[in-house]
């Protein structure tokens, strides 16, 4: 199967730059409860093949692993958080890990979970979403190793870097014939056909192209190439992925099984370990907000935006949350959840959700500043705002607005207003503020003639003005 050079010619470079782990290793964690075990406390689990020969391969030595990251878009969004972190509690025991982006696989498209077929992306969009994944996968883990020296006890064993590979490096160049000799020869099309990803196609009005039909073979060689590249025996995927693993699975067990492959143990090397698909307690799938993806890239959701998402977590889903997406001991969490069960309108486990989230993903920095713009924009606590500090908070959130003096001084509050759109016009300014609904500094504009004077400003810079409790711009002088 041959991908076109003339298709591929954008993305090639990219095997060229294929990440590389540094050479060095720090130490490891030390972690109470077993690998299996804490992930399956934790949430982390849907499935598992052969779940206890596993227990016993990762107790006698350490493991490959991978996760694939489907290239559909430029960047993590938080529903890439459970198998990150699942992949994560394997890193922290000294196994390794191979974050697998589907630079090829991009090009084709996965049937699972879908009704209809993906529209095919182009391959100059796949170049560029994998470069920008490649860097966010490699700042995710970096910023989680600094996160778990924070809670959880070092050890000897050494830790292993990420090791981001790119499926485009072995895909752009197999041929047809090679492709059907060393995965068809090995595929049973009844099995293939009984997928329930494909089962669920084949009886829709669309059906399935013969792309999509064969896309369980292009990911179960992934995982015999890992497999012979790197030693890798686990893939993990979400729960959608489980006919797809299982396909690797078998592929590996009959190559090693086929008459002249090198004798290692047992034939059967691989193993699956799957995800649950999250949902919120009211069954809405977990990571949209107003429709759209969370992004763990901040310059797509800004750290207020990503704080304040975990905060409005409902009661039914913030403990279950805590234990996926934190690395708090399961005694820290009871703890949490009593003191919220005590006063649950102070949300005291959703503010930990929050923080341990958003410093797991941008940092303690982070905290600080999504913490500061909900104290200004939620809580609407400006009386002690700090210009720098607020700029810093705020940057990269449509809300706010840094302008010259001459813009905004000496200008009608209506006016501005209806500049920041605020209003939908003058006029509608007008009656905002004879209907008490427009604030300046979270006091009411009263007079529609009133203009921003520099003593309205906080701290010499700043000025909040609101329509309402919902809309809000944050002006501050350049």
């Amino acid at each position: 199967m041959r991908l076109s050079r003339n298709s591929l010619k954008s993305v090639q470079s990219l095997s060229a730059t294929t990440w590389h782990p540094p050479k060095r290793q720090c130490r490891s964690f030390q972690l109470q409860a077993g690998l299996l075990e804490d992930l399956k406390s934790r949430g982390l689990v849907a499935d598992i093949t052969r779940p206890a020969q596993l227990e016993t391969e990762i107790q006698k030595h350490p493991q490959t692993v991978y996760v694939g990251v489907d290239p559909t878009a430029s960047s993590l969004h938080v529903g890439h958080l459970v198998p990150l972190l699942s992949l994560f509690h394997f890193q922290m025991r000294g196994h390794h890990i191979i974050p697998l982006i589907g630079g090829a696989t991009g090009l084709v498209g996965d049937p699972s979970g879908r009704s209809i077929e993906r529209p095919l992306s182009s391959p100059e969009t796949i170049a560029h979403n994998v470069e920008y994944l490649t860097a966010g996968i490699t700042r995710f883990f970096e910023g989680a190793m600094k996160y778990a020296t924070k809670r959880v006890p070092s050890s000897s064993t050494p830790i292993h870097p990420p090791n981001v590979q790119n499926n485009l490096s072995w895909l752009k160049d197999l041929n047809l014939l090679q492709f059907l000799r060393t995965v068809g020869f090995y595929s049973r099309v009844n099995t293939m056909l009984a997928r329930e990803s494909v089962q669920a196609r084949l009886t829709s009005q669309q059906g399935i192209s013969f792309t999509e039909f064969t896309y369980q073979l292009l990911q179960a060689y992934d995982f015999l190439t890992l497999h012979r590249k790197f030693g890798c025996t686990i893939q993990i995927g979400g729960s959608d992925q489980w006919g797809n693993i299982i396909a690797g699975i078998e592929l590996i067990s009959r190559a090693n099984s086929a008459p002249g492959a090198s004798q290692d143990g047992a034939a059967e090397k691989g193993f699956g370990l799957t995800t649950p698909l999250l949902t919120t307690a009211s069954g809405q799938k977990f990571g949209k907000s107003a429709g759209n993806a969370v992004s763990l890239n901040e310059n797509e959701t800004s750290v207020y935006d990503f704080y304040q998402f975990f905060l409005r977590t409902s009661d039914g889903d913030v403990g279950r949350y805590l234990k996926m997406f934190s690395l708090l001991s399961e005694a820290q969490i009871e703890d949490v959840m009593r003191s919220h069960s005590e006063s649950p309108e102070a949300r005291l486990a959703q503010r930990k959700l929050a923080e341990e989230v958003t410093e797991l993903v941008h940092g303690v920095d982070g905290v600080e500043r999504a913490q500061l713009a909900t104290k200004l924009l939620y809580e609407r606590d400006i009386a002690t705002a700090k210009a720098e500090d607020v700029l810093a908070a705020l940057s990269g959130n449509p809300v706010l607005h840094v302008c010259d003096a001459s813009e905004v001084l000496d200008v009608p509050l209506i006016k501005l207003a209806a500049t920041f759109r605020l209003a939908a016009s003058n006029s509608a300014a007008r009656q905002l503020v004879a209907a008490k609904g427009l604030y300046l500094n979270n006091s009411p504009v009263t007079d529609v003639h009133q203009k921003l004077s520099s003593a309205d400003l906080v701290d010499g810079r700043l000025a909040f003005l609101r329509a309402g409790s919902q809309k809000q711009v944050v002006v501050a002088l350049k």
